[in-house]
């Protein structure tokens, strides 16, 4: 498996700062959070996503995907979430960056079956343009649909092979499904890993890999089980949490961690 950090743990740094950071400490790849207030969003011009690609790759690191928050299973009309979709995929393509994660965001007062339904008809609306640019949209499993289970009730509907699943460790064992049953939903939708860790379901502060409560020795032990020789990326949420250690000086330390955790479970 390959390792990568996410951008949502160093929030605004320069795109130099960070490839240094993941050649540094021996990561193969980054995550990069598509938001305006990053440096690497939509709203590039040609000669920014060309200087963008030309850092990543003289650095050595590869671009993992683009995070974006497109919101598929959201009340609305289907236009304005394909468009931001296209975006992204444009995006995606001129850095060379092979995913892009999309949110289900489901309206918890609506039907299940409906934000299914909604959710299940923009993506597989969204999957020729994803295969026009050579990218592949992961619904990641959050919020509405923080399961295997529950992601699995529109990726299957899809059925197209631009369409996967992003799992995010965090949301599955919040939703109390065990990391052997998302896999086993996931396995033929999933594009890669988001690890994390944290101190409790009621403290979802972000903590130092290997130092809370999540079972990534049970998730890295069932994915090397499986054979499954794709991305572990690590979303480190100091965006969200100022207070939080800076990720820089964790990052070392969690590489390690996870490479221990790969080593016991080969």
């Amino acid at each position: 498996m390959k390792l990568a950090f996410s951008t949502l743990g160093v929030p605004g740094l320069p795109v130099p700062d960070v490839v240094r950071l993941a050649a540094t400490h021996g990561y193969h790849g980054v995550e990069l959070r598509a938001h305006p207030e990053e440096p690497v969003h939509p709203g590039l011009d040609a000669g920014q996503r060309a200087d963008v690609a030309a850092e990543f790759k003289a650095g050595g690191v590869e671009i993992l995907g683009l995070a974006g928050y497109a919101r598929v299973a959201a009340p609305g009309d289907d236009s304005a979430v394909l468009a931001e979709i296209d975006e992204l995929l444009g995006l995606a393509r001129d850095l060379g960056a092979p995913f892009v994660r999309v949110f289900p965001g489901g309206d918890p007062d609506r039907p299940r079956e409906e934000a299914d339904a909604v959710a299940a008809r923009r993506l597989a609306a969204a999957a020729e343009h994803a295969a026009d640019a050579g990218v592949r949209i992961l619904l990641e499993t959050h919020d509405s649909h923080r399961t295997g289970a529950d992601a699995i009730r529109v990726l299957g509907p899809v059925g197209h092979r631009r369409v996967g699943a992003l799992w995010d460790v965090m949301h599955t064992w919040l939703g109390g499904e065990q990391p052997s049953d998302t896999y086993a939903a996931l396995a033929p939708h999933l594009g890669y890993v988001q690890v994390k860790d944290i101190a409790s379901a009621d403290d979802t502060t972000p903590l130092p890999l290997g130092s809370g409560v999540l079972p990534l020795a049970e998730c890295v032990e069932v994915l090397s089980r499986e054979g499954w020789d794709g991305w572990l990326c690590w979303e480190y949420e100091k965006r969200w949490y100022e207070a939080a250690t800076p990720l820089p000086e964790l990052l070392g330390p969690g590489r390690e961690h996870l490479v221990r955790l790969l080593n016991e479970s080969a």
